[in-house]
């Protein structure tokens, strides 16, 4: 059995703490841990995607960071892009344009969409399949889910020109 290390770190804007083994994966940190439970563990191999967050401003497979390799970090899931009482745009055009059916894999997706938007505002059609490809969706055809990104882009997009 490992020592168990302090974890200090940041999730959706609050400072948290958690003790972990340092070979502990940070999706069984969040989840068991912290208990937030928007990330998913799917395939525990990177391929679907389903435990994606946003880690130090980069979309991460958090079923293959290392409880250690979060220390210090800023991280955002689900939890923290949007509420229930106040969607972010995102999850608004997602629910508007059915971009999810059994939803498992939707944390993930509109996760890796919150950071694609933020790394690329106005994206053409191939450039939101090109990001989302390490996001994997057994239920929709992903067109839906394209139509939703594109949307929320169109509406952030607004949004910024309305408030020059």
């Amino acid at each position: 059995m490992a020592e168990k290390m302090h974890l200090k770190l940041t999730v959706n804007g609050k400072p948290v703490e958690a003790l972990a083994e340092p070979r502990e994966l940070l999706i069984h940190v969040l989840r068991e841990r912290l208990e937030i439970t928007g990330p998913h563990i799917g395939c525990e191999t990177s391929h679907c995607g389903a435990c994606t967050v946003d880690m130090d401003g980069r979309s991460v497979k958090s079923c293959t960071v290392l409880a250690a390799q979060a220390q210090g970090a800023q991280i955002t899931t689900i939890e923290g892009i949007g509420t229930p009482d106040a969607l972010h745009v995102l999850q608004e055009m997602f629910r508007e344009h059915h971009g999810l059916q059994c939803g498992f894999c939707t944390p993930g997706m509109i996760t890796r969409a919150w950071r694609l938007l933020q790394e690329n505002p106005d994206p053409t059609e191939e450039e939101v399949r090109f990001g989302m490809s390490g996001n994997l969706c057994r239920c929709t055809g992903y067109q839906n889910i394209v139509k939703a990104i594109l949307a929320a882009a169109a509406e952030l997009n607004a949004a910024k020109e309305a408030a020059q």
